[in-house]
């Protein structure tokens, strides 16, 4: 077995999608000759919690833990709500007021490259201490929170250990980047220290292909695709919706607000009153007061259903109940390497899925791959309105289903494969 020290900071009881991707990893890796040992805070701040999460961690794995200092606590004093949009990377860019500001400058220019960058010395210390007395054969840094990366950085200096620096998100070109308020000191500082990392890890993993891209004009390192994916699940019973229910899975904020799609099942609400009757939109995850007021003014409120925050597991309930799944994203050329991890248990689910997001994203070549959906930008009225009357007619008709190819390549189990002989090379 390979000893892979794996750095983290989301780990469970850590919900949302952050934590999946190593969690999953950790939980499949013996299987393929890497023995993982996880590197997390001991008292972190997250966002959102998930204690279904805890059960999915091997219960002979080596979990290691130190104690953080969470900036994130301190301004809860001012703004609770705020601090855990902002730890979460949920910055608006409307209606900004003075004190968001203030915490958004103090947060881009005195935290570099992010809020738990004091994690890093003491991670050192801690962990050079460690491989000296457990040696390990690679050492694993996930971010965001980038600061991490500076930990391998540093632990590959002093121990010489191969160190794979793994992206789940961009760095400096991340969709809230420039949200951060960064004087031109800090900016450069951002970007030294980005390219610092991607030259001198060893290898670096990414989420999507236009991330390896970006990363390759900066660095000659060998990049690695993984993307996130989705675990095969034990068959369970559900009943499909009766509705012509469309459901989003995830947060939808202002940034991510669909007018388009708001405006094109108005459309069609009032010129079919069957549509209009059987029509449901499902809602699982934050969605903001002005996604909820531009449903409203298309006449849609009647329609919907919020759920709020929910349990993984109640996630992938919904998507197998529901008719049709969509997927959102920021319509902005900075967030066409995203590659949401939902979009590979909306795969799972076997559901049609109706994806938006800008011109030239990474998300339209997986589904025109898989042929498991359509994607549209945010000025494809008509044919998005083309294809919800295709969708609705074969619901009608009883005949809606999909028939995806190839997302076997997708699950965790064959993602981790991957990994692990990537990790090994």
């Amino acid at each position: 077995m390979k000893r892979v020290l794996i750095i983290t900071y989301y780990w469970p009881p850590a919900g949302g999608p952050g934590v999946q991707r190593w969690l999953k990893f950790v939980k499949y890796f013996r299987e393929f000759g890497v023995e993982p040992i996880v590197y997390a805070p001991e008292n972190p701040n997250y966002p959102l919690v998930d204690d279904n999460f805890i059960s999915e961690i091997p219960s002979d794995v080596e979990i290691i833990k130190q104690p953080i200092k969470e900036p994130y606590r301190l301004a809860n004093i001012f703004s609770k709500k705020k601090t855990k949009q902002f730890s979460s990377g949920i910055i608006s860019k409307k209606d900004v007021s003075a004190m968001e500001k203030l915490m958004l400058y103090v947060r881009g220019n005195f935290f570099i490259p992010d809020a738990r960058v004091g994690w890093v010395q003491p991670s050192v210390k801690f962990l050079s201490k460690y491989i000296t007395e457990n040696p390990v054969e690679v050492i694993v840094t996930t971010g965001p929170p980038h600061s991490l990366h500076l930990i391998g950085l540093q632990l590959q200096k002093k121990t010489g250990v191969k160190w794979i620096a793994d992206f789940r998100d961009p760095w400096t070109t991340i969709h809230y980047h420039k949200s951060l308020r960064l004087n031109k000191t800090s900016e450069r500082k951002h970007k030294d220290l980005e390219a610092e990392v991607l030259k001198s890890a060893d290898a670096l993993t990414v989420t999507s292909p236009r991330t390896k891209k970006e990363f390759e004009a900066i660095t000659e390192k060998p990049i690695e695709v993984i993307t996130n994916g989705y675990d095969v699940s034990k068959e369970v019973s559900f009943k499909r919706d009766t509705k012509f229910s469309i459901a989003h899975i995830g947060s939808l904020l202002s940034e991510r607000n669909p007018k388009v799609l708001w405006k094109v099942l108005s459309e069609i609400s009032m010129e079919n009153a069957s549509f209009k009757n059987d029509l449901w939109l499902k809602f699982a995850g934050a969605v903001s007061e002005e996604v909820k007021k531009s449903i409203d003014d298309f006449g849609l409120s009647e329609n919907c259903k919020f759920f709020g925050y929910v349990s993984h597991s109640k996630a992938l309930m919904l998507q197998l109940e529901s008719q049709i799944l969509l997927l959102v994203e920021i319509n902005s050329s900075e967030t066409r390497a995203i590659i949401p991890g939902k979009l590979f248990e909306y795969l799972a689910a076997k559901r049609p899925i109706i994806a938006l997001g800008p011109k030239g994203s990474d998300i339209e070549g997986i589904l025109n791959e898989t042929k498991a959906g359509k994607f549209f930008s945010y000025r494809d009225e008509k044919t998005l309105k083309v294809e919800i009357l295709k969708l609705y007619e074969q619901f009608s008709t009883g005949n809606l289903n999909i028939a995806s190819e190839g997302i076997e390549k997708f699950s965790r189990r064959e993602l981790t494969r991957q990994m692990a002989s990537f990790i090994s090379r």
